[in-house]
């Protein structure tokens, strides 16, 4: 019997920091991935229209077989994980719990700083998830809205996007955080910009590696973890959007050659009505 792959959702391009760390810490497991780039960023939309596009891309998933969902986007989980976790007979992971748990963990001040898109930070899911399990932190949230295109348009080295993120992050430089939640997983791809410009001193959290350990733990808990075997572990990967800039951007962050990037169209995902 063919192995079942574990299925990952972006709003575009972010979640491919989620796939590589699942590719190194789940070596055995074959893997789909679906960036909705065509309708990023997700970040400036209302929360519904959210969940409709989330659950476009869960129904694609779906219909591949596979056994967990993985919701590598800050905005999408903030939306649709509880609905998602409620309608699902699959295990399904977000990525705020695992950052939080994380931040609470690494800070020595409780003063926790937290950047993600503006429907990530509306929803105040993290400052809920951090003051639940931490009553004393202190969670100071800034919007980084701008941080998304300067991904998806590949401009991670640029002058333009240092001069984005120096200006994003100097209010919350400000208020002398140790510890800091990258809130979105496209920002892991401008780390070295925003560690810059945070200072050496402050502790960086990327949500979506976190995430990982938490998927590596339920596939233990549920017994459905791959073992090594002769058989061919699946890497596909999906975009509504260009496969060339996809490709391009996959290619340098995974570290991978040969990717292979398939379009699907809006429509498709559309008629779509697995669940």
């Amino acid at each position: 019997m063919s192995k079942r792959a574990i299925g990952l959702l972006d709003s575009g391009v972010g979640g491919l920091t989620v796939m590589k760390e699942a590719m190194k810490q789940l070596p055995n497991e074959s893997f789909y991935y679906i960036g909705d780039t065509a309708r990023c960023p997700y970040g400036p939309r209302p929360k519904e229209q959210v969940k409709e596009f989330t659950w476009d891309l869960t129904n694609f998933l779906l219909e591949k077989n596979i056994k967990m969902l993985v919701i590598a986007c800050n905005t999408a989980t903030a939306a649709a994980l509880p609905e998602l976790k409620k309608q699902l007979d699959i295990p399904v992971v977000g990525v705020i719990l695992p950052g939080s748990r994380a931040a609470i963990k690494t800070t020595k001040d409780n003063r926790i700083g937290v950047i993600g898109t503006d429907g990530t930070i509306l929803s105040g899911e993290y400052r809920r998830a951090i003051t639940k399990k931490q009553a004393t932190a202190n969670v100071f949230s800034q919007a980084c809205p701008k941080f998304v295109p300067l991904v998806e348009s590949n401009q991670l080295n640029s002058s333009i996007a240092k001069k984005v993120v120096t200006e994003s992050l100097q209010n919350l430089k400000k208020q002398k955080v140790d510890t800091l939640v990258l809130g979105c997983t496209h920002y892991p791809l401008l780390r070295p910009l925003i560690q810059n410009v945070m200072g050496k001193e402050v502790t960086l959290i990327d949500s979506g590696a976190e995430t990982v350990n938490e998927v590596s733990m339920l596939l233990d808990y549920y017994d459905m973890a791959e073992v090594k075997t002769d058989e061919v572990n699946e890497r596909k990967f999906y975009t509504t959007g260009s496969v060339n800039m996809f490709k391009e951007i996959a290619s340098s962050w995974l570290e991978m050659n040969e990717i292979e990037v398939e379009q699907v169209s809006i429509d498709r995902l559309k008629g779509l009505k697995v669940k």
